[in-house]
């Protein structure tokens, strides 16, 4: 059990770097890997990560899960993330509309927090690994864990839907999902690290 880490200082440090206040920090006893944001109107926002993410996750990829959380404060997400729930959740008539709308905004949404933790962890592997234990890692698997294998899914899964019948059969299977799939997100953190933007907010870091 990683029980030494001390995740307030991580928070701190996380939100130092990503130039704003750090929010209170919670644990919740749960056996699902998770964490999420909460920003309510007039309140101080708080994050809350899962307990089983303690046995899980190296320090930087502990750090990696706290900034992209921060990532949701820094961009003023919380608006969004209930305008995408709500859409999930069939406000709009038309059938099918509103969920393709609500997962087009959310893998926006995780894009950019994504790119927090990037800037948090400076290795993409670490925000990739993270990516890896989230959708099915274990604690007794860490050291088995292959991101570059990983990314290579990534590939493959982006090539063989890329037409417009591969488009739409990957949209059914997704867009009951709460985030967009892994190693979608594997890929896009792999190219954003290699950009000249990345770069260059590296610098001024």
């Amino acid at each position: 059990m990683r029980s030494s880490l001390n995740f307030h200082a991580l928070m701190v440090e996380a939100a130092s770097i990503l130039n704003i206040d750090a929010p209170d920090l919670y644990l919740r006893q749960s056996p699902v890997p998770n964490a999420y944001t909460l920003a309510i109107s007039g309140k101080k926002p708080f994050v809350v990560v899962h307990t089983s993410l303690v046995e899980l996750l190296s320090r930087k990829e502990w750090q990696a899960v706290l900034a992209h959380e921060l990532g949701h404060l820094k961009c003023d997400h919380g608006l969004w993330l209930t305008y995408a729930n709500i859409l999930t959740l069939g406000a709009y008539s038309i059938p099918g509309l509103g969920g393709l709308i609500a997962q087009q905004l959310e893998e926006q949404l995780f894009r950019t927090c994504d790119r927090a933790a990037l800037l948090v962890a400076r290795d993409p592997k670490v925000v990739i690994s993270v990516l890896m234990q989230l959708a099915g890692g274990c604690p007794s698997m860490a050291d088995q864990l292959n991101v570059d294998a990983f990314f290579e899914q990534a590939r493959s899964y982006e090539k063989a839907f890329s037409s417009p019948v591969g488009w739409y059969i990957r949209n059914a299977q997704t867009r009951h999902l709460s985030h967009p799939l892994p190693v979608l997100r594997a890929r896009e953190i792999d190219e954003w690290s290699k950009s000249p933007e990345y770069q260059s907010l590296l610098k001024r870091l």
